[in-house]
Formats: structure tokens, sequence, C-alpha cells
């Protein structure tokens, strides 16, 4: 319940406070690449329950069709203005609306897509038990994973046989020791990753 409460506050200032940020982010968008402005992906929440996940878009229209992982810095399918986004980590502030509505929570595992959700060992879909975040310990370690990405031959088995049981380790860690105070560490290592 503590921790539900501390979502919808920080979530609500965090919305009140940016709202003229996310206008001027809209704009830019379709000044750059059209509509739509928000990018919604089908995504696996707590107990396996699909939702849809809030982004600023920041692909061409219709990329996700050519493959569901970003590779590098240079992916042909971002849009000018989706590199800075991306670069700043500003394509995801809209999942704040993902958590006041209580599908998501501030900090919490990282929800996965469905197709990759499927190849989770039944030890590894204990993730699913409580409800994924924005960040959290596995998005600190990863958050330069489309560079990491692009170094690989096969970028999706890399992803599928390396980094995905890396994240979900991470993951276990955060759900055993998971707090009010460990959330507001993360919260603020994320704020410092960003700025730097």
């Amino acid at each position: 319940m503590l921790k539900r409460l501390f979502d919808i506050g920080f979530s609500l200032i965090g919305i009140i406070i940016l709202l003229p940020f996310l206008f001027i982010i809209s704009v830019a968008i379709i000044i750059n690449s059209g509509f739509p402005v928000f990018y919604l992906q089908q995504r696996v929440g707590e107990k396996g329950i699909d939702f849809f996940l809030y982004k600023f878009r920041t692909m061409r229209k219709g990329s996700d069709k050519k493959g569901l992982l970003t590779v590098g810095g240079k992916d042909p399918r971002i849009t000018g203005i989706g590199y800075f986004l991306r670069k700043y980590k500003l394509d995801e502030l809209p999942q704040l609306f993902n958590v006041l509505m209580g599908t998501m929570s501030l900090v919490g595992p990282r929800p996965e897509v469905r197709k990759y959700v499927d190849m989770y060992t039944p030890e590894q879909k204990n993730v699913l038990n409580v409800k994924p975040g924005i960040t959290d310990y596995a998005s600190l370690e990863y958050f330069n994973e489309n560079e990491l990405l692009a170094l690989s031959a096969d970028p999706e088995k890399t992803y599928i046989t390396e980094i995905m049981p890396a994240k979900l380790e991470l993951n276990k860690k955060y759900i055993s020791d998971a707090n009010v105070s460990t959330d507001i560490k993360i919260i603020f290592r994320t704020f410092k990753k960003i700025l730097s």
C-alpha cells in the first residue's frame, strides 16, 4: 500500500511539473515526423497480464515490424528528434501515466514483450509476481544496452542468451530487497546516470 501511495504521489507531481515539457516534446515530434506523438507497445505486466506501455514515438511509423530490438545509436529507423529523446531517456516520460493508472510502478523490473517472456524459465517468471517499473537495477546496469547489441554479430541471440538472463538476475535482486527506501535510491541513481 505504501509503495502504491508513493507511486501515485510522485507520478502525479511529476506529470504536473513536466506538463509544459511534455507539450514541447509532443510539438517537436509532430514537426519532425508528424503524428502519432505516442507509441503504445504491448508488454507483459504483473501476473503475466498484458498492458500497453506508453512512450514518446522515436521511430518511423511501422518500424516495429522490422524487429523489436533497437541496435546501436544510429539505427536508421529512429527519427531525428528520436535520437535526442532516447539519449536522455525522455521517451520514457509518458510511462508516468502508466504508473498513475497502476499498470506500472516507478521502480520495478522493466516490462518485456510477450515474445521474450515466453522464453523465461519457470524461475525467471517469478519477476511477473511484482508490478513492472520505469527503472530498476537492470536499467542502470544496461543503460547503454543498444550500444552493446550493436557490437554483436547476432544482436537478438546476444540479447536472449546473455543480456536478458543477466537482467532477470538483477530483477531478482531488486525483488528480494524491494522497499520504498530502495526505490528512492534507485530513482536518484537513475537521475544521476541520465545527467552524467
